[in-house]
């Protein structure tokens, strides 16, 4: 049975993501911050383990890593992540730069350091990073200078994993799942939750070692750094 670790499993793109996999066979470590509150999380069919998981507790990643000792894990995806306040410019809260961060980008690195030997051992060996269009310094726009920030080095981290992991056989790629209906998106997004996990899943079939340090849209359009 293929096994997916996911962080921010308990509402929005990742409860999706965790149903989908679920669904389709896979065991699937579900981690949230409260696993109590998580009832939809809790009632999923399949088999999905549920962790109790603070991204940003370095001790309890690495505990979790260590009762999972042993186990191979085909996907880590690294999908919890916080807007942090929604300011222009001349608006900066320099005090949520290091919660935003933490959460976004400190995460993702601590999870593939502590998980690194589960995924060499997996028949996948995949680490997907939840990215977004708005880190693409080629792409970018105006405000929302601290998520976009964040997401920008959550590139970087991506690009340096696939070089660093490339010798043991690890996929690194991140995502940009679209402008999603969640409570992130607000009421205005474009794309459903479930149209993006499908585009989603469906890249992530196709991946191969030739897309290590890639930048992926949903829909499946690569995208420039």
């Amino acid at each position: 049975m293929p096994t997916l670790l996911i962080t921010g499993a308990n509402r929005g793109i990742g409860l999706e993501l965790t149903r989908s996999f679920a669904k389709d066979g896979w065991r699937v470590h579900a981690c949230c911050r409260d696993p109590g509150g998580a009832n939809e999380l809790n009632t999923l069919d399949g088999t999905v383990v549920v962790h109790r998981l603070d991204v940003t507790d370095g001790a309890a990643v690495a505990a979790l890593a260590r009762e999972l000792a042993g186990e191979a894990i085909d996907i880590l995806f690294n999908n919890a992540g916080v807007y942090g306040p929604r300011t222009g410019f001349a608006e900066t809260d320099y005090d949520a730069w290091e919660p935003v961060f933490s959460i976004n980008v400190f995460a993702p690195l601590r999870l593939a350091e502590c998980f690194v030997a589960h995924v060499a051992r997996s028949d996948r060996k995949l680490i997907l990073n939840m990215s977004s269009v708005m880190g693409s310094i080629a792409e970018g726009g105006g405000g929302s200078y601290i998520y976009r920030a964040s997401k920008a080095a959550v590139n970087m981290i991506t690009k340096t994993l696939s070089v660093d992991l490339a010798g043991q056989g690890i996929t690194v790629v991140a995502f940009h799942p679209g402008w999603v209906q969640t409570d992130m998106g607000g009421s205005h997004a474009t794309v459903s939750v479930r149209d993006s996990v499908k585009g989603l899943r469906h890249i992530i079939a196709g991946l191969s070692s030739e897309d290590n340090g890639g930048f992926f849209a949903y829909d499946g359009r690569k995208l420039p750094w």
